[in-house]
């Protein structure tokens, strides 16, 4: 009688756990340091010349994540994007995705100043899509975690430029 509850209890357990995260088509992958904690399961670009390359070698559009490691902003929009599992779907079947903390040199990518959280999206023919914006008119590109179905609507917008605009 013990046997059978500890096996189901175990049974219980395992199926719990995998349906808590998202986990890719190919299988768990190992946590990258380069997530930042952003979606562990993502494959995450290092550079953004390497993300670039990724967009345009793969046709899919590229996500840049722009925060700081100890902004509250940045931490609480963290969170919720990571703990999102559609939104991890999405970022790991149609995206290329990269998180930095800090400027990089390509001007386009400040198109109205240097913040933190912002969140950009660039299409594979290296084309900074400024029309893909937040709510926000004096911070066009943040996302606060409240924002959350706006930046997957962004999402769909960006994936959807991408196959009517090539």
């Amino acid at each position: 009688m013990i046997k059978a509850v500890l096996s189901a209890l175990l049974v219980l357990v395992a199926m719990s756990s995998t349906f808590g995260k998202y986990i890719p088509k190919s299988g768990k992958r190992i946590p990258e340091t380069l997530s930042r904690g952003w979606g562990d399961q993502l494959l995450w670009a290092q550079t953004y010349e390497q993300a670039l390359y990724w967009s345009r070698s793969r046709n899919k559009p590229l996500m840049v994540i722009f925060h700081l490691e100890d902004c509250p902003h940045s931490q609480a929009l963290k969170k919720v994007i990571s703990d999102n599992t559609e939104l991890q779907k999405t970022l790991d079947e149609d995206f290329i995705v990269l998180n930095l903390v800090y400027e990089t040199t390509d001007k386009h990518l400040s198109p109205d100043g240097q913040y933190v959280p912002r969140i950009l999206f660039v299409d594979p023919t290296m084309t900074v899509r400024a029309d893909v914006t937040g709510q926000y008119a004096n911070r066009m590109y943040a996302y606060e975690p409240s924002d959350i179905k706006l930046l997957m609507t962004n999402l769909k917008k960006a994936k959807k430029l991408l196959k009517s605009e090539l």
